[in-house]
């Protein structure tokens, strides 16, 4: 739905939920470019995050590589224009209209953000590896983890019927971290 600048702030009860992945397993290709404030719920309705952005189709992408199990559904309202004031307004209404703090507005605001990091992953075995190592080495040791990583989370997307293509910056793996290329 494309709204120009709100005078009014949608509630969110207003909005319809639409499923986060069509029945091709994609995103709804017409988010992209789009200005606006998101929610997204999980299986039970339950919400997850409120956020906005200047391309939503792109931070719904990423919100799903971090959280395939968390995302099954969003409302969205979307401006013509970005105006940080009127989609910080929207934000924080939705949120106060929902009455609790979503778990991706609070404490676990890390595991939504856009890039996943990798070292936490490491085992013990690399930990030693990766302290004792050069800078090269490192390096080398961060891609492979990264890769690790990225192979778990794209088995996650696909028990969730994820079809769309998705691409890790090579660059980013090279500093620990899992990041989307646009």
């Amino acid at each position: 739905m494309l709204h120009s600048p709100a005078s009014e702030i949608p509630t969110l009860a207003s909005l319809e939920l639409q499923p986060y992945l069509d029945n091709n397993g994609q995103l709804p290709e017409s988010l992209q470019g789009r200005i606006g404030v998101y929610a997204i719920f999980d299986s039970a309705q339950t919400l997850q995050l409120v956020n906005y952005s200047r391309d939503v189709y792109l931070s719904l992408k990423q919100h799903l590589v971090r959280q395939p199990h968390r995302c099954y559904g969003f409302k969205l309202y979307t401006i013509s224009r970005p105006q940080r004031s009127t989609l910080e307004a929207i934000q924080s209404a939705w949120i106060q209209e929902n009455g609790t703090l979503p778990p991706g507005n609070a404490d676990e605001a890390e595991q939504w953000a856009p890039a996943i990091d990798v070292k936490p992953y490491l085992t013990e075995a690399e930990q030693q590896q990766y302290a004792q190592a050069a800078e090269l080495d490192q390096i080398k040791l961060l891609k492979t983890v990264a890769r690790r990583v990225e192979t778990e989370v794209l088995a996650a997307l696909a028990s969730r019927g994820v079809q769309m293509p998705l691409r890790f910056d090579p660059k980013a793996k090279e500093k620990g971290l899992l990041q989307l290329k646009a």
